[in-house]
């Protein structure tokens, strides 16, 4: 269903609706990111694995929800479009989930060109409960994941001239803010393996509704978490044996090149919108609602989800200490240190 818009959104992004809702709860995001460091080799940056380095990963799982309860609206603004993507919009404007800008602001300027050119397109009543200026977006959320992974990759970079030539500090610090984006970046990866953060039916299902699907808006909050508190919670044991070993991220039969990684993730969001309407059904056939045996006939459905999740997430970590390159400034920069410090 088209949304309407307004005409001073044309400065800002895109098309969508405003919504606030999380994506999986706290407890789901922290066996996301568990799940995914489970999935990592042997040979993985050790620190990164250490007890009290997965109880951080786990607990920055939540970090940018966590954001999100903040009344700033600059941190609304600019962070709540990070966690969903209304894959159907993208149609409305001429666009595929799979040939996107790699880059945001490209995506953004494309956008803002298309609805200049139909003004007809703009409504009235955008600015209604607007203040943070989201209610125009469509959602950034495979920007988000992709920026997260080379800020990763960028990290284990900058890591390893440290270990070759830096101080004891240098070190633990480049180690601390590795550690801190990859429990960040697990949350884009949790949200992105959460059906309902890929489509305009996020809270009940919008404009034609043949299959009689539920319109009630509570129906995402039951997703992210009501439902698996009603039935106990996660089995985070069971599904670790599920877990195939972390790998470099593939594009179809193939390892996908550095450059390749959106491509990855907007395919992977794309397989997601695609369960959209099999996760209504099961709502509608009570298979979610955690009564009786025929309410637990879709956990097997929201534990798979999680497990995407998180083999998407270690894939990309995995990715992010494989492909990380030569930090050519710092190590220059180190060497005249070391230099400076001899000639003293």
């Amino acid at each position: 269903m088209m949304k309407k818009f307004a005409a001073v959104a044309v400065a800002f992004l895109v098309s969508g609706v405003l919504w606030s809702a999380r994506a999986w709860d706290y407890d789901a995001h922290r066996t996301i990111n568990l799940l995914a460091l489970s999935s990592l080799p042997t040979n993985f940056p050790a620190f990164a694995t250490a007890p009290e380095a997965r109880e951080r990963i786990g607990f920055l799982a939540g970090e940018p929800d966590r954001w999100r309860n903040s009344p700033d609206l600059a941190l609304k603004h600019c962070n709540g479009p990070d966690h969903y993507i209304d894959a159907e919009e993208l149609a409305t404007h001429g666009m595929d989930i799979l040939k996107l800008p790699v880059f945001r602001y490209d995506f953004v300027a494309n956008l803002a060109l298309w609805r200049a050119a139909h003004p007809a397109a703009d409504g009235a009543g955008m600015a209604a409960k607007n203040e943070d200026h989201t209610r125009e977006l469509v959602g950034l959320l495979p920007w988000s994941l992709t920026e997260q992974y080379g800020r990763a990759k960028s990290g284990f970079s900058y890591l390893k001239e440290y270990e070759t030539a830096g101080s004891p500090a240098e070190i633990a610090n480049a180690r601390a803010n590795i550690i801190y984006v990859m429990g960040v970046m697990g949350h884009m990866a949790g949200d992105s393996s959460q059906p309902l953060h890929t489509t305009i039916h996020h809270h009940g299902w919008v404009g034609a509704n043949p299959g009689g699907y539920s319109t009630n808006g509570r129906v995402h909050s039951w997703i992210d978490g009501g439902f698996f508190a009603k039935v106990g919670g996660v089995d985070v044991a069971k599904l670790q044996k599920g877990m195939r070993p972390a790998r470099l991220v593939m594009l179809g039969d193939r390892p996908a090149k550095p450059a390749e990684v959106f491509q990855v993730v907007t395919a992977f969001i794309a397989e997601q919108n695609k369960l959209v309407e099999s996760l209504y059904i099961l709502d509608k056939e009570g298979k979610l609602s955690g009564n009786g045996s025929v309410g637990l006939e879709g956990k097997a459905f929201m534990e798979q989800q999680l497990m995407k999740g998180a083999q998407l997430l270690g894939d990309l970590w995995f990715s992010a200490w494989e492909q990380a390159t030569e930090d050519s400034f710092l190590k220059g920069q180190l060497a005249k240190r070391k230099g400076a410090q001899a000639d003293k």
